[in-house]
C-alpha cells in the first residue's frame, strides 16, 4: 500500500488546525485525578465527549465475576465500583475498510508528596513545548490523539469506512483488568493500537509482571528485652536482600531471550511499598512490603509465582526466626503474562510507512520492560496490536510531561493510518 502524498498533506493540515483544542482537551483530562478508585469522574468526561461526536457509547464498572476465570485475570482486593471502561462505537454507513480499536488507559499512579512537584501534579501547564501533569504522556495524551485522529479526518469531510472502537479503560495501572473486560465484553476488531508514551517507536516485545505482597510476622517485646523478641522490620529488611538473589538470578537468563539479550537489566524486583510496627519502644510484631517483579515473554504467570513463594521459603529457611514462622505471600494485582508481537503484518508495515511519511523517520521496534494492555489482544484474541505514542518524560515520577510536537506527530500519524486501513467515506451524502 503507498500512502497518498496529496492525502497525507491535507491530514497534516487538519490535525494542525485541531492542535490547540487537542491540547486543551488532554489538560482537561488531567484536571480529573483519575487514581485508583477515582476514575469515574475523567470516565464521565470522555463519554460525554465521545457522545457529541455521535458515538454509539456504552459504559459499565468491571465484572470481577465475568473475568476471574479467563487465564489472562488479574486477582484483585478493592472494590471495582468505580472501575469504569467506556467504549464509543463508529459505525460507517457501509462496511469497506478493517475494523480497528483505538485504545488507552483513564487510570494513573499515585502522586507521590506534592511538595516534590515544581507545580500541582493535576494543574497541567504547558512550558517550552512540554505539556507536564499527572497522566499527562501515562497516557492521557494518548487517548486524546485517539480522538482527535477521527476528528481531523471529520474536518476534512471524511470518516472511517469501517466499525472503529474508541476505548478508554481503567486497570492498567495494577491489573489489566480493564482491557480484559473490554474484550470478554465482545470488542474485537481487525487490528488495534494502544498510544502509550514510547517515543514514537513500535513495542516488538513486552515483559510479563506479577505484583505480590509479603507478610512478615514478629515476636513482639519491650524493646529493652528486645533480644528476646524477634523484629518484624528487620526480617523483612533481611528477604528484601535476598530478594535481589533472586532478581540477578531472573537476569542471568536474559541470554535465552532474543530481544532481551542484550538489555543491562530486563527484569527488575521492585518494593514499591512497605509499612510496619505500630510503636517505636516496641519490637514490631508485623511488617509487609509490597513487590513488583517481571517475566520474560512465553513464561507462565502462575509457575512465576510459585517460584517467588519458593524462593522465599528457602531464604527464611536459612534466617533464626524466619524458618520457624515463614511469612505469607499473597497476589493482589497483575499475574500478567508478557507478549511479542509477530513482525510483518499488515497492520505494521502500515503504521511503519505512516510513521515514515509524517516524520520522514523508518519506525524503530523496542522491547518494553513496563506492563502493557498491548498482551490482551496478541495473547487472548490474536490480533495485531501496535503500541505506539508520543515521546514522554518523568511517568510514575515527579513533574511527568509529554512532547507536543511529538503528540503533533503521533496524531497525524494516526490519521494517515485510519485513512489507509479503515478506508474513508465522505460525513454526509
Amino acid at each position: 500500500m503507498t500512502v497518498d502524498a496529496t492525502l497525507a498533506k491535507q491530514i497534516i493540515d487538519a490535525v494542525e488546525q485541531g492542535m490547540d483544542a487537542q491540547i486543551a482537551f488532554t489538560s482537561e483530562l488531567v484536571t480529573h485525578p483519575s487514581v485508583r478508585g477515582q476514575e469515574h469522574t475523567c470516565q464521565d468526561f470522555v463519554f460525554r465527549q465521545l457522545r457529541d461526536r455521535g458515538y454509539a457509547m456504552d459504559r459499565w464498572a468491571i465484572n470481577e465475576a465475568e473475568i476471574r476465570d479467563h487465564p489472562g485475570f488479574s486477582p484483585v482486593a478493592v472494590s471495582y465500583e468505580n472501575a469504569i471502561n467506556v467504549v464509543g462505537t463508529h459505525r460507517p454507513r457501509q462496511e469497506t475498510g478493517r475494523s480497528l480499536i483505538l485504545n488507552g488507559h483513564i487510570d494513573v499512579v499515585p502522586t507521590g508528596p506534592l511538595d516534590m512537584w515544581a507545580h500541582p501534579p493535576f494543574q497541567p501547564f504547558v512550558e517550552n513545548g512540554w505539556l507536564f501533569g499527572r497522566g499527562a504522556a501515562d497516557m492521557k495524551a494518548g487517548i486524546a490523539a485517539n480522538i482527535f485522529a477521527v476528528d481531523a479526518l471529520r474536518r476534512l469531510g471524511y470518516q472511517p469506512a469501517a466499525t472503529l472502537y474508541q476505548q478508554s479503560v481503567t486497570e492498567e495501572e495494577c491489573t489489566g483488568n480493564g482491557a480484559l473486560s473490554a474484550l470478554l465484553r465482545g470488542y474485537r476488531a481487525d487490528a488495534a493500537i494502544i498510544t502509550e508514551p514510547m517515543g514514537e517507536a513500535l513495542v516488538r516485545t513486552n515483559v510479563g509482571v506479577i505484583w505480590f505482597q509479603v507478610h512478615v510476622k514478629g515476636h513482639p517485646v519491650h524493646v529493652a528485652t528486645a533480644t528476646s523478641g524477634s523484629n518484624a522490620i528487620d526480617g523483612a529488611a533481611y528477604l528484601i536482600s535476598e530478594l535481589k538473589k533472586f532478581e540477578a538470578a531472573r537476569n542471568a537468563r536474559k541470554s535465552e531471550f532474543h530481544h532481551f539479550k542484550d538489555l543491562e537489566k530486563p527484569i527488575n524486583v521492585n518494593v514499591g511499598k512497605i509499612e510496619g510496627g505500630d510503636w517505636a519502644s516496641s519490637v514490631p510484631a508485623w511488617c509487609t512490603f509490597d513487590v513488583r517483579t517481571g517475566l520474560y515473554p512465553g513464561e507462565d504467570a502462575r509457575v512465576g509465582a510459585r517460584e517467588i513463594e519458593d524462593f522465599l521459603r528457602q531464604a527464611s529457611a536459612n534466617h533464626p526466626f524466619l524458618s520457624n514462622n515463614p511469612p505469607e505471600v499473597s497476589f493482589n494485582g497483575f499475574m500478567a503474562e508478557g507478549y511479542e508481537l509477530a513482525p510483518g503484518s499488515d497492520a505494521e508495515n502500515l503504521l511503519a510507512q505512516t510513521h515514515k511519511a509524517v516524520t520522514e523517520r523508518d519506525l524503530a521496534a523496542i522491547a518494553s520492560l513496563a506492563y502493557l494492555d498491548g498482551r490482551v489482544f496478541v495473547l487472548y484474541d490474536d490480533t495485531p496490536c501496535l503500541v505506539y505514542g508520543p515521546e514522554s518524560a518523568n511517568i510514575h515520577g515527579f513533574d511527568e510531561k509529554v512532547s507536543i510536537e511529538s503528540i503533533r506527530n503521533v496524531t497525524t500519524t494516526l490519521a494517515l493510518f485510519i485513512a489507509n486501513w479503515c478506508g474513508l467515506e465522505k460525513t454526509s451524502i
